[in-house]
This record gives C-alpha cells, sequence and structure tokens, in this order.
C-alpha cells in the first residue's frame, strides 16, 4: 500500500510539472477524452476545433489507437461507422497494429484488445475485412 502511495504521489507531481500553457493544452485535451467516450464523433471534434488533434485519418486513428481513457465500446462503434471517412480512420488504426510472427489467434487477440467490437453485424464485417487485410498484409 505504501509502494502505491508513493508511485501516485510521483505521478501527480510529474502530471503537476511543465508550464501553465501545457497545462491548458492538457485540460482542453482532458475534456475531448472525457466527451469521446460517450460521443466519439463529438469528442474528436472538439479536440480538432482546439488543435489538439489535426483533422486526419492517421492523426485520429493514432488518438483511438493510444485509447487513453477512452471507452473500448466508442472505440469501436467509431470504427464501425459506414461513412467513408471512418472507413479511412478504421483502416489507418489497423495499420498500426503489427501482426508479423503471430498466429491467427494471437493476432486476432491483440487486435480486438484495442476495442470492443459493436453488436451490428455490418460494422463487424467491415472491422474483420480490414483485420484479414493486414494480417495477409503482415504475414504473405
Amino acid at each position: 500500500q505504501r509502494l502505491k502511495d508513493e508511485i501516485a504521489e510521483v505521478t501527480n507531481e510529474i502530471e503537476n510539472l511543465g508550464s501553465t500553457e501545457e497545462r491548458a493544452g492538457g485540460s482542453r485535451q482532458g475534456r475531448g477524452q472525457q466527451q469521446a467516450p460517450l460521443a466519439p464523433l463529438q469528442g474528436i471534434q472538439f479536440l480538432i476545433e482546439n488543435d489538439l488533434l489535426k483533422n486526419t485519418c492517421e492523426d485520429i486513428a493514432q488518438f483511438l489507437y493510444k485509447g487513453e481513457g477512452l471507452n473500448k465500446t466508442a472505440i469501436g462503434d467509431y470504427l464501425g461507422e459506414r461513412d467513408e471517412f471512418n472507413i479511412q480512420v478504421l483502416h489507418a488504426f489497423v495499420e498500426l497494429h503489427e501482426f508479423t510472427d503471430l498466429n491467427l489467434v494471437q493476432a486476432l487477440r491483440q487486435f480486438l484488445w484495442s476495442f470492443r467490437l459493436p453488436g451490428e453485424a455490418q460494422k463487424i464485417d467491415r472491422m474483420m475485412e480490414a483485420f484479414a487485410q493486414r494480417y495477409c498484409q503482415c504475414n504473405p
């Protein structure tokens, strides 16, 4: 317990370091992340409007891939959308995964660990198709 308290204290000190400007940017990003779990589109839009995230499929995919503080169900819902931009984000997101020298089960576990599959069959199909393409690309 003492070790956990010390780790928490050091973590808090690290978070408190930095300039006021960095902290202001961090709080805006935190607000965007707070919005993203419930409504990923609004959270991502908030981050883009505040210049904390570029409006490119690669940057959005990277943000979702890191997933710090994000709801995995919301990530899955966002990636599974039928909109052309969301499909591009999905492909960029899948490209961030490295499946080289992994068997199919290991690769699938790694992929599914980064988000939660949505319930809609069409969304699942799009995601699994993107996974299959990336897996075959990494393991010719």
